[in-house]
Parts: structure tokens; C-alpha cells; sequence
């Protein structure tokens, strides 16, 4: 496989494909420290683009996020979440 292309077997890779599929909010941290919040519409290997609650895209550098976070529910629906955890939901 070369360096440039997407490699679909990676597990960050098939993440974000699940929440562009069920449509999850996610919150992605930047490294300037900004936060973007939304639903991702689609990803290459090098930008991923998210749509805001006014579905206003915007293209992110994979090289610019710090981190990604799916918000809702998935999480404890999952069962990601250990029972015996102090776990708070908060709504979008």
C-alpha cells in the first residue's frame, strides 16, 4: 500500500466511517485549541469534513486535530462506558 492512499483497515479509519454512517455529533479538538462540533460528511486521507448545526461544512487537516470525541448517547449504549463509572450525558 502506498503512503498516499486510504487505508480502510485502520481502526481510526473504520471510527469515523461509523459515525459519518450513523450520523453521530462528534467534537473534534484542534491543535490551535479551537473545537469543532458536528456530524462528519466525509473523509479522505487527508481532510475529514464536518457539517455544523447550521449544515455548514467545514474541511478539517487530519494534521490539525488533536482529537475526535463522539457526543450523545453512543457511548453508553455501546457499553463502552465500565457499569460502575460516574458517567454524565450531556444532550446536544
Amino acid at each position: 500500500m502506498t503512503a498516499n492512499q486510504f487505508d480502510t483497515s485502520l481502526p481510526s479509519t473504520r471510527q469515523i466511517q461509523k459515525c459519518t454512517k450513523e450520523k453521530i455529533t462528534v467534537k473534534f479538538g484542534l491543535m490551535t485549541g479551537d473545537t469543532i462540533i458536528g456530524r462528519i460528511f466525509w473523509q479522505d486521507q487527508n481532510c475529514i469534513c464536518v457539517l455544523d448545526s447550521n449544515n455548514e461544512q467545514t474541511t478539517l487537516w487530519r494534521q490539525a486535530i488533536a482529537y475526535m470525541k463522539p457526543l450523545g448517547d453512543m457511548v453508553e449504549e455501546k457499553g463502552l462506558v465500565p457499569q460502575n463509572a460516574n458517567v454524565e450525558v450531556v444532550p446536544v
